[in-house]
């Protein structure tokens, strides 16, 4: 990644538990060998091949069921505590029969398909709490790819254990059913039904423990897999995934206010702005869904593409993956029950014992009026499943170089060349591509832009492949209009910054704008000379300053994220200073959602 500055404003500190993970290992020598690629793809052909790519959509629609999502919370609901360190030996309670529970479930689905689905725990040892368990397992189902040439997985990943107040209470109930016995239920959903389809990579199934004590199961598995050398395409982490209720407390950026109802947005959390392979992933999902199911999907999701990597000072199973240096997102609910703060006077739901499956309205034993919402959680799942399916049937990623020819010409070079087909996608400062073009044919010359001049945007590709499903999209290339090269002589000190325009600087509007809680502030350069000598400062409309970063200003684009925090409102200043003198300055506004 070059000419990318990030700096983080505000640093959230996550708990990464007590000790680190040791000791992971497979309990399938079988399933080690497909996650390592080890395998003849003929012993797990299925009786009907079925790799259609509209099938499987419209398959994903029609299949995944709220009823089945809904029996699956109620399940586990029944054991009461699943705290990573609760008991491990009763068949009824605590994590232990949670864990058998959802390997069994994992067996049923592969024996109503052909038994291809492959099912082991990941174990690895993790102490917290005080307790004397160290030994954990994850769940994983593996779904082996029809070729090993290319033998990058696809997982989805969500963790099944729970909280209380107390993070280490493993004897009071702790139900979980927000979180995150609604991300659990919705990867074995997706295991459920993505198993009699074929997919040309291998996808896992992972149901992880010991999230709350620091994403301990997440981080087993990003180790094991980055210590095997295993390469992923991407990282679907679902937590937090079936509430549409706004709680009087939320974690930013988040809902409005308290009774707030939303069952339509779907947020994707992921790090990065430029070039970012997880911003990348982001928009893949997006466009996957908008193309294959948005105009067949009665209800549609409003799906959201966050500038952040997680809620304000929260995080999970996702960010061991992006720290080995996978693709790796986060789905969550538009609306949160809580903040998690169990505080003083905490009256929400999340990480407490209100965060249970529903009410028993008419005292039959049976929750009737249920917390969370089955068809929300079904849609959400389809986003998920639809994205995982495409890039799992779609080819390799390419690489892209691009030339700015005119103003509103870009001439386009990939590699590999020789696809039926190519996807190229611009962007400009927002989180969402702009226009995503196809163009046929065997090599890709030169395409349209339509911007004027004087402007600066982001293009990447894809290749398409003869059933008309997308590699996920290449990495990021700068282009614009007016960027320009400086070069001093040796010795010969840089000029004062007095005409921006001269050397390709500007400052953009931040994106999103208005916005509640992280902004991202970019500014273009064209020239390294002012490295150094740039900053920039964050003010009141009184001229009050109440941030100021340091900019090592590179050629190309150098990305802020400013975060301010949730709920405040008003306008304020950022300015450009090269030298201590202001070169450019723009308005942003906080706005509560």
């Amino acid at each position: 990644m070059k000419n990318l500055l990030s700096v983080v404003l505000l640093i959230l500190l996550w708990d990464c538990g007590s000790y680190a993970q040791t000791h992971m290992s497979v309990s399938s020598i079988e399933v080690d060998n497909i996650l390592k690629g080890n395998y003849d793809p003929l012993s797990y052909q299925a009786s009907t091949v079925i790799t259609d790519p509209s099938v499987i959509s419209s398959g994903l629609l029609s299949r995944i069921s709220p009823d089945s999502l809904k029996t699956d919370l109620f399940a586990m609901r029944r054991f009461q505590n699943r705290n990573t360190f609760s008991d491990t030996v009763s068949s009824t309670r605590g994590i232990g029969a949670a864990r058998r529970w959802v390997y069994n479930k994992f067996l049923q689905y592969s024996n109503a398909n052909g038994n291809r689905l492959k099912v082991a725990y990941l174990q690895f040892d993790y102490t917290d709490c005080s307790s004397p368990m160290t030994r954990h397992s994850n769940i994983m189902a593996v779904l082996p790819g029809s070729q090993t040439t290319e033998n990058s997985l696809i997982v989805v990943e969500a963790h099944i254990d729970s909280r209380n107040d107390d993070n280490c209470d493993i004897s009071g109930n702790a139900f979980g059913i927000g979180d995150n016995a609604t991300g659990s239920a919705l990867v074995m959903e997706l295991a459920r039904v993505l198993s009699k389809y074929t997919f040309r990579n291998t996808i896992v199934f992972s149901v992880n423990t010991g999230e709350e004590q620091g994403t301990a199961g997440g981080q087993a598995l990003a180790d094991y897999l980055l210590a095997q050398g295993i390469p992923i395409k991407a990282v679907n982490n679902n937590d937090v995934s079936g509430g549409i209720f706004c709680g009087h407390t939320s974690s930013a950026p988040s809902c409005p206010a308290y009774g707030n109802i939303d069952s339509i947005g779907l947020r994707i959390f992921s790090l990065g702005g430029f070039n970012s392979p997880h911003k990348q992933w982001a928009r893949y999902v997006k466009l996957e869904y908008k193309e294959q199911l948005s105009s067949l999907a009665p209800i549609q999701t409003d799906i959201r593409i966050m500038t952040p990597e997680d809620r304000t000072g929260r995080g999970g199973d996702h960010q061991p993956f992006r720290q080995n240096g996978y693709t790796a997102v986060r789905f969550t609910q538009a609306n949160e029950d809580g903040d998690a703060s169990n505080g003083p006077g905490y009256k929400d739901r999340q990480h407490n014992i209100r965060d249970s499956l529903g009410l028993d309205k008419d005292h039959d034993g049976v929750e009737d009026s249920l917390y969370v919402d089955v068809d929300y959680l079904a849609r959400n799942a389809l986003v998920n499943g639809n994205s995982m399916a495409m890039v799992a049937l779609g080819p390799d990623t390419i690489t892209l170089n691009a030339t700015m020819l005119t103003a509103n010409w870009v001439r386009v070079k990939l590699k590999p060349a020789g696809a039926p087909a190519y996807r190229v996608a611009i962007r400009s400062l927002t989180n969402d591509w702009d226009s995503v073009y196809t163009i046929t044919g065997k090599t890709v010359d030169t395409i349209r832009v339509p911007y004027g001049s004087n402007t600066s945007f982001y293009i990447s590709a894809a290749a398409v492949d003869d059933q008309q499903v997308e590699s996920q999209f290449s990495t990021e290339y700068t282009l614009s209009t007016h960027l320009v090269v400086l070069a001093l002589p040796p010795g010969q000190p840089a000029p004062p910054a007095s005409d921006p325009d001269e050397y390709g600087i500007q400052l953009p509007q931040n994106k999103p704008n208005p916005f509640d809680e992280a902004t991202m502030i970019t500014i273009m350069s064209g020239t390294d000379l002012f490295a150094n000598r740039a900053w920039v400062n964050i003010s009141t409309l009184d001229g009050k300053v109440i941030q100021r970063v340091k900019v090592p200003l590179h050629k190309g684009i150098n990305e802020i994220m400013y975060d301010h925090g949730f709920g405040f409102t008003g306008t304020y200043i950022y300015s450009l200073f090269i030298d201590g003198l202001p070169v450019q300055s723009r308005t942003m506004v906080f706005r509560r959602h």
